[in-house]
């Protein structure tokens, strides 16, 4: 009898035991953070043509992020880390697979290059490790390349086309001519400016197609000039857009034809003073001056980089602290958790109200048109651009049902 209740005792207090000791196997199978630290690569242009819209900017921009965010994540550091592409694929991809296999880096953040984009997007895919590209429009990002780890985040060509594109055509822009900057980037957004001018009733006649880090735009302006289109579109971005616009200027362009710029930058307008910029549309996702969030971020990263940010850097700050959120949630920084929690949080912030990351790794949101302002319709430091026209989420980007993501359910 007092064997049997010594017994019974025992299986009780062996069960009570276990009870805690599943309960802390689970809470520590749920807080797995890998390497002990979550490690977030910054990979962008530090030295070339895009260095003044990425560059040191997102770097700044991802570590206000972390900062902002604590510093720390379910008891571990953030670290952020940062290395120059050189606008190279292959120096790009390498540097993501050293990162990916022996740097504990967790997160690619900003790709501004659409040829290193895709090509780190590849990477990502097969070795389940998340990127968010802010810095590149081509979209083979959530198409071609797209992954559960790969996230389009601020704009792409398709809303760069159906927001300047299709505006400079219903205004009567209806034949085109392009300046292309002859990579990835260009390519791609010519031929979806292409698209929406046909289908709005304009006509294309032809391209000159120039090399990355062009300084002599003098041949490829007169091939614009001699079309006699109404508009020359610029794609291109950057110091190239910058060259362009300003050989167009020095070779009368201007006078009979009208430019189009198709992916210009606050930073470009800076460049090129409102004298020469002034009366150019252009569509971006976010503009530092819209309200008092975007002001107010605008000023803290004024002060630490010395330049106002762009859509692209706002954007590194806004998806880096998604990403961070989604880990917190998940509790744990686990690929394949992390993906489901970014998917299923809306995003709310300076950047974008109701913002929605889709299967298919797009991040959907109102685009905008601007107008850049003539010299005497600008009161202060900055004050570059005019609202046009707000381009709500559901037309900015491209529908699910015309997708080529593998994950995308059609049926």
């Amino acid at each position: 009898m007092e064997e049997t209740m010594i017994a019974t005792l025992k299986s009780v207090l062996s069960a009570s035991l276990l009870v805690p000791l599943a309960v802390t196997a689970a809470t520590a199978q749920q807080n797995v953070i890998s390497d002990n630290v979550v490690r977030i690569g910054v990979l962008t242009d530090m030295s070339g043509v895009y260095s003044d819209l990425a560059g040191k900017g997102a770097v700044e921009a991802v570590k206000m992020a972390a900062e902002d965010f604590g510093g720390t994540i379910l008891g571990k550091p953030i670290d952020v880390i940062f290395a120059d592409h050189q606008n190279k694929p292959d120096i790009g991809s390498a540097t993501a697979r050293q990162w990916f296999d022996t740097g504990g880096v967790d997160l690619i953040a900003d790709l501004s290059n659409s040829a290193v984009a895709l090509s780190v997007a590849t990477l990502a895919k097969d070795q389940k490790r998340h990127i968010i590209v802010n810095g590149s429009s081509n979209m083979g990002i959530t198409n071609q390349v797209c992954s559960p780890y790969a996230v389009h985040y601020a704009y792409d060509a398709y809303s760069l086309a159906h927001g300047t594109g299709k505006a400079v055509v219903e205004q009567g822009g209806d034949s085109w001519f392009f300046l292309t900057v002859d990579f990835a980037f260009g390519i791609g957004l010519e031929q979806q400016v292409s698209e929406v001018v046909r289908a709005s009733g304009g006509r294309v006649i032809g391209a000159a197609r120039h090399p990355l880090n062009t300084t002599d735009f003098s041949s490829f302006v007169l091939q614009a000039q001699a079309s006699k289109a109404k508009i020359v579109g610029i794609a291109s971005t950057g110091g190239d857009a910058i060259n362009a616009i300003k050989a167009a200027a020095e070779f009368g362009i201007t006078k009979d034809q009208s430019l189009a710029a198709l992916l210009l930058w606050l930073n470009d307008i800076h460049a090129l003073g409102l004298d020469t910029a002034q009366g150019l549309l252009l569509t971006n996702a976010w503009y530092w001056d819209m309200n008092e969030e975007t002001r107010s971020f605008a000023k803290r990263y004024f002060e630490r980089v010395g330049n106002m940010p762009n859509m692209s850097q706002a954007a590194d700050y806004s998806s880096t602290m998604h990403y961070l959120k989604a880990v917190q949630a998940a509790g744990t920084d686990e690929p394949d958790a992390v993906s489901a929690k970014m998917r299923e949080m809306p995003i709310n912030d300076f950047f974008a109200k109701n913002g929605k990351i889709r299967v298919d790794g797009r991040m959907v949101h109102d685009m905008y048109l601007w107008r850049v302002k003539a010299p005497s319709e600008s009161k202060y430091p900055w004050d570059y651009l005019k609202l046009v026209n707000t381009i709500p989420a559901e037309r900015a980007f491209q529908p699910l049902d015309q997708s080529k993501c593998y994950l995308v359910n059609k049926s």
